[in-house]
């Protein structure tokens, strides 16, 4: 699920001069050899870093891919049947194989890929692909990286929750964002609220302040706090630092990112409904014509285009909304653009998206911000 740029492109920028050694010394970083033993989310920070969520082993990584700056503004890559050309470097089945993310360093426009390999022997990857299309394995032998290790997970077992059973440690990081010296993270944590969202500080420190999250859920009429937001971004509104997260079955929700670091319970406010037998899958947020828009891509219900327009006034959904009703924020559906499953923002005017055929096959495709 991927990041979702306000405050770190700049700081990417400035501190991609600055040598390897010195960000090594700056961000906390250490040689070694990660200890991964799942890679999901994705998220670019400073000088180049690139934060890997590590569901399984309820951690996050920061790792420096070694990567120069480029000029993402003149970068165009696509690649058919991403998925079978993965799998073909890797030396694995494109049926084992699942791409869990993208995200694109946004110094550069190179594009990466958080992979399962299938076998759980067979361990995660973190896959680069360049500009003309070439795909390798990063390797994470000897590099600079820092763990951040989170406490209260779940447990890594199936559990029984009513009718339903799961493994809630593979919710433990439903997705990741760096903004302003702060990794923040969704998922869950060993609570009955068991949606949260945590602030590292980075460099990682001891500190980890998770706050519960809770929210009006407009398809069910209640107010709720064990279902953690799917995918989110970072967003200036008002002049305020902002978190806008999307829920399943899919009310799309704010909150201020000072109340993060707390440590309470906090209150979002559910700024749309927008349908219910819906799971968000991922977003971003870009700028075109001097407006901020959302675009937020679905499950069941294609890739819809948002305005943020007077969502700072939004006083938020408190009643039901039934019949798989939408209210709140309106947004358009781009008919355009079909089964897309990842996206992440190239340039001002770009993005990247994976999306998936009727017959399984995933292409990887730059498309023009609608």
């Amino acid at each position: 699920m991927a990041i979702r740029h306000i405050a770190c492109t700049l700081a990417v920028a400035a501190a991609l001069t600055a040598g390897s050694a010195q960000a090594a010394d700056q961000y906390g970083l250490s040689k070694g050899t990660p200890d991964l033993k799942s890679a999901g989310p994705l998220a670019f920070g400073p000088a180049g870093i690139l934060f890997i969520g590590d569901t399984k082993g309820a951690a996050v990584f920061a790792v420096r891919t070694g990567e120069a700056s480029g000029d993402p503004s003149g970068v165009e890559v696509n690649v058919e049947g991403v998925n079978v050309k993965v799998a073909e470097q890797l030396g694995v089945s494109s049926q084992d194989l699942q791409i869990n993310d993208l995200a694109v360093n946004p110094a550069s426009g190179t594009v990466y890929l958080s992979v399962s390999r299938g076998a759980p022997s067979a361990g995660p990857a973190i896959v680069r692909i360049d500009a003309d299309g070439t795909i390798s394995e990063l390797s994470l032998e000897e590099v600079a990286f820092a763990k951040a290790e989170l406490p209260n997970a779940p447990e890594d077992k199936v559990v029984q929750r009513g009718r339903r059973s799961a493994n809630y440690r593979d919710s433990s990081i439903t997705d990741l964002a760096y903004v302003d010296g702060q990794v923040l993270i969704s998922g869950m944590v060993a609570s009955d609220a068991a949606s949260a969202v945590r602030s590292l500080s980075f460099p990682f420190s001891d500190r980890d302040v998770a706050s519960s999250l809770e929210i009006y859920h407009g398809a069910h009429g209640r107010v709720e706090d064990d279902s953690p937001a799917r995918t989110f971004v970072p967003i200036n509104i008002g002049g305020e630092p902002n978190v806008l997260a999307g829920f399943v079955c899919t009310p799309l929700v704010r909150f201020p990112v000072s109340a993060i670091g707390k440590g309470e319970k906090v209150r979002g406010t559910t700024v749309a409904e927008l349908g219910n037998r819906n799971r968000p899958l991922d977003m971003i947020v870009y700028r075109k014509g001097g407006e901020d828009f959302l675009l937020l891509t679905n499950s069941a219900r294609g890739v819809m285009k948002i305005p943020t327009e007077g969502i700072e006034s939004q006083e938020g959904i408190t009643e039901r909304v039934g019949g798989g009703g939408t209210a709140g924020q309106p947004y358009e559906t781009v008919e355009a653009f079909e089964g897309v499953v990842q996206l992440d923002k190239l340039n001002d005017t770009h993005a990247v998206i994976i999306a998936q055929t009727d017959g399984g096959a995933m292409n990887l495709k730059t498309i023009e911000l609608p």
